[in-house]
């Protein structure tokens, strides 16, 4: 039996693309279009932006979805940032009014709006549904922006009394702080990844791939660097997928290289896994994270990582199963990727068969069980 009304609100960007569809960021709207199979009604609450959708924007594919577009806020000046002080009122209004009926209502934080948000849900709006946050930035993080930092601390308080998803296992956890796995694989995924990583052959000339934004935190610019030592042959290509600030910094440091290194751009998901299907190694040498769901989209290919030990990618990725870049010790990054391209190709390929278990706990499937088992506290008939 299906459950009513599913009220998701999230800062989630949305767009109009060519043919007057509505689309947003894919990740999201994949995890949307899924949940809904399971709701008579879900209604997302998510930013809309004027400009053309990036590739990596997708539509919805259920009728019982329903988008309700709240103003974009937010930017990198003080002026931009405060701008959510005007368009609050009617943001609040939207929210409360898509509340009437609701069954269940998720809360994605941090968000600005997370702000007076999670007040007026915690103290001043009757709960007559089931309500949770999911909190997706790193909950470790020692210096978070001001915004997250306070929302992190607000949700770990004895005041909360709704459940909270969080990424990774911590000593000291809140009781009501919930460890989730981000989903975003299908079981046919996963399917199909083993019998790729099946044929996938661990020798040189290796292919290497990086997913996310273009910027220091990410670690576009470390990648670059450590490929500079590395000897001719080794490296057959290099797949820089994404965008960000510091695109045409480093696409100029790349032209200096003697390796095969592409910039892509945005594409959409299915041309990413074709990408990740067809690649070695993994990097992420970022500086700050939560969990990205494209480590275990790459590992359901058995990709070998390799990737910093920050937040909570420490507690999913080891020595058994990546090659793990300690942002604060003495080893450099340049020469864990050097250790991971040299070795044995036994080796890589035990990494890659202990890759693929990882895979499996970001289903779409392992996710609902969840929800159903920790926060709904029932299963569905």
């Amino acid at each position: 039996m299906k459950r009513k009304k599913l009220v998701i609100i999230s800062h989630t960007e949305h767009y109009t693309d060519a043919s007057g569809t509505i689309c947003g960021w894919g990740p999201t709207v994949h995890e949307i279009n899924y949940l809904a199979d399971y709701w008579e009604e879900v209604v997302h609450v998510g930013c809309y932006y004027s400009y053309y959708p990036p590739p990596s924007s997708v539509a919805y594919t259920k009728t019982n979805i329903t988008y309700v577009p709240i103003p974009a806020y937010g930017g990198s000046t003080l002026r931009k940032k405060i701008g959510i002080l005007k368009k609050m009122p009617g943001i609040i209004r939207t929210v409360k009014k898509q509340l009437i009926g609701a069954t269940e209502v998720q809360l994605r934080t941090p968000t600005a709006m997370g702000l007076f948000l999670l007040p007026l849900f915690t103290w001043f709006w009757k709960r007559d549904y089931i309500f949770w946050v999911k909190y997706a930035g790193d909950w470790e993080q020692e210096k978070p922006p001001r915004s997250n930092g306070w929302q992190r601390w607000f949700l770990q308080k004895k005041w909360i009394d709704f459940p909270v998803t969080i990424n990774g296992f911590w000593p000291h956890q809140a009781p009501q702080c919930y460890s989730f796995e981000n989903p975003c694989l299908t079981e046919e995924n996963i399917a199909t990844g083993k019998l790729i990583a099946a044929t996938k052959k661990f020798e040189p000339p290796y292919v290497l791939t990086f997913v996310g934004r273009i910027d220091h935190v990410k670690g576009v610019d470390r990648i670059l660097k450590a490929l500079s030592p590395l000897p001719h042959g080794i490296i057959e290509a290099v797949h820089i997928i994404g965008d960000g600030p510091e695109r045409a910094l480093c696409e100029k440091l790349a032209s200096q290289l003697p390796i095969s290194i592409i910039f892509h751009g945005y594409l959409d998901r299915a041309t990413v896994h074709q990408f990740l299907s067809a690649s070695h190694f993994f990097l992420l040498p970022s500086s700050n994270e939560g969990f990205p769901k494209v480590i275990a989209e790459a590992a359901c290919y058995g990709i070998v990582p390799v990737v910093s030990n920050v937040s909570s990618i420490k507690h999913y990725l080891h020595e058994n199963n990546a090659y793990v870049w300690d942002i604060n010790g003495q080893q450099t990054f340049e020469s864990v990727l050097g250790e991971a391209v040299f070795s044995e190709k036994l080796q890589l390929e035990q990494k890659s068969k202990k890759i693929q278990e990882l895979a499996t706990l970001f289903t779409y499937t392992s996710y609902f069980n969840k929800l159903n088992k920790l926060i709904f506290k029932e299963t569905f008939n």
